[in-house]
C-alpha cells in the first residue's frame, strides 16, 4: 500500500515490511542538502519558534508549580494539613491540582500546536518531501 499522504511511513507504523520490491534508495547527497536548506529556511525558523514560545514558558510554570507543591510538603507540614472540607485537606488539593494541571498542559500544547503549528509543519514537510523527489531525479 503507498500513500500520498506524507506524513504515512508505512514501515514506522507498523504495517508494512520490505519484501525486496520497495528497497528504499540510500539519500544522495543532493537529498540531504534538501533537508539542511529546509532548516535554515525562515518557515522552519517560524515553527520552531512558535513552539519554543510555548514549551518554554510552559515547562517552567509546570515545574515551578511542582516544586513550590513538594517544597511545601516538606516545610509546610501545618499548612498542607489543614482541613479544608471536612477529610479534605490542602495537600490533597494540592496533589489532586498537581493532575488537574497536567491534563490542562496537555490540552494546551495540543490545542497550541493544531492552530499554530500543524499546517505550518505540514506545508513545509510537503516542501521537504517535493524537494526529495526532485534531488533522487523524479519528476516535478
Amino acid at each position: 500500500m503507498h500513500s500520498d499522504d506524507p506524513w504515512y511511513d508505512a514501515l514506522a507504523s507498523g504495517w508494512g515490511e520490505l519484501d525486496g520490491t520497495d528497497v528504499p534508495e540510500a539519500a544522495s547527497p543532493a537529498a540531504g542538502d534538501v533537508y539542511l536548506e529546509v532548516q535554515r529556511s525562515a518557515a522552519f525558523r517560524e515553527v520552531r519558534g512558535r513552539y519554543r514560545r510555548f514549551v518554554v514558558p510552559a515547562v517552567a510554570v509546570f515545574l515551578s508549580w511542582y516544586v513550590a507543591y513538594v517544597v511545601a510538603a516538606t516545610t509546610a507540614p501545618g499548612l498542607m494539613a489543614r482541613p479544608v472540607v471536612g477529610a479534605v485537606n490542602v495537600a490533597m488539593l494540592a496533589g489532586l491540582g498537581q493532575f488537574l494541571t497536567t491534563f490542562l498542559f496537555t490540552w494546551a500544547y495540543a490545542r497550541h500546536a493544531r492552530l499554530r503549528r500543524d499546517r505550518s509543519a505540514l506545508e513545509l514537510r510537503w516542501q521537504t518531501q517535493e524537494l526529495t523527489r526532485v534531488a533522487k531525479g523524479g519528476a516535478a
